[in-house]
């Protein structure tokens, strides 16, 4: 394999692993949001039930 050949692959690798980190972190972000939500829902619930 030559140099050039052996840059373009690993260019691209690397590219590929960008996009699925930017993927990966996109999914934290909403599995976080989503985490949120459902804490305050509970608490809600919790305070509806109190009354």
């Amino acid at each position: 394999m030559t140099n050039s050949r052996i840059a373009t692959i690993a260019v691209l690798a690397a590219a590929l692993l960008s996009a699925a980190c930017a993927n990966t972190i996109r999914g934290v972000g909403a599995d976080t949001a989503n985490t949120v939500n459902a804490t305050q829902s509970a608490g809600r619930n919790v305070s509806n039930a109190a009354q």
